[in-house]
């Protein structure tokens, strides 16, 4: 960066300019990391064979725990307007994660819409842009297989970023669309059902985006058969992973 730059209006993460005291807080709001689940060679499947030479590693799934109050910096805050504007929804539906300098709601699909109002119409928040939604999938958790991440920014407060995650079971993969309040999720929405299998439910034409209409299951999810067609390159072929060496 150049010596003269303006950086006034860079944002800046939620520990600058703290005092010490304040900064330790912050690292001491992370709770101890929780294990989710836990899982057997290097990328997750099992029904496929194991083409990867690391069937045998087997890891665990660690998710960072609950934080406890206070949080630091702004996440205070934004815990508290919330909290105030949505009363039990908030009281009986939202998880906070603090992690890396970053904040994480985990908030029940029930009350999905009502803290998303909140975080683009309380003016202490004005988190105005929704940056679209992330499907994952957990095999391994029974009962919240799936999960849509949206990723909220606030351009009125300087940049400041927060996540909010919500899980679904596999045998009931539904979670509210934000269509509605952040029309701008509408081909991400369509994305993460094309790719993961989530219903968006209230979306006003889910239908694929990516694969063809007629196209059999969910292509991202952990459990989706690796098998395929050769990936063609000048002078070389790769064959599909379910037609190579297995190291099983």
């Amino acid at each position: 960066m150049a010596a003269n730059e303006d950086t006034s209006n860079i944002p800046q993460s939620p520990t600058d300019d703290l005092p010490a005291a304040q900064t330790a807080d912050v690292a001491q709001a992370a709770g101890e990391p929780v294990v989710v689940a836990r899982k057997q060679g290097m990328f997750g499947p099992a029904d496929s064979g194991d083409t990867s030479g690391y069937g045998g590693l087997q890891r665990e799934v660690l998710f960072p725990g609950a934080a406890a109050r206070p949080y630091g910096g702004w996440f205070d805050e934004v815990a508290d307007v919330l909290e105030e504007a949505t009363g039990s929804a908030y009281s009986e539906g939202v998880t906070v994660v603090i992690d890396r300098g970053e904040m994480t709601l985990q908030v029940a699909r029930e009350h999905l819409l009502t803290i998303a109002q909140a975080l683009r119409d309380e003016p202490a928040l004005r988190f105005e842009l929704c940056l679209g939604v992330n499907g994952t999938h957990y095999p391994q958790m029974t009962g919240a297989e799936l999960h849509a991440v949206n990723n909220f920014l606030s351009i009125t407060h300087g940049g400041r970023r927060i996540r909010v995650e919500t899980s679904c079971p596999e045998d009931d993969p539904r979670v509210p669309s934000l269509v509605g309040i952040y029309p701008a999720n509408d081909w991400h929405e369509r994305e993460t059902w094309d790719m993961f299998g989530i219903i968006f439910d209230g979306h006003p034409a889910l239908t694929r985006i990516l694969m063809p209409d007629d196209w059999p299951g969910h292509p991202q999810r952990k459990d989706y058969p690796l098998g395929g067609i050769p990936v063609e390159y000048k002078g070389a072929t790769i064959p599909a992973p379910d037609t190579r060496r297995s190291y099983n």
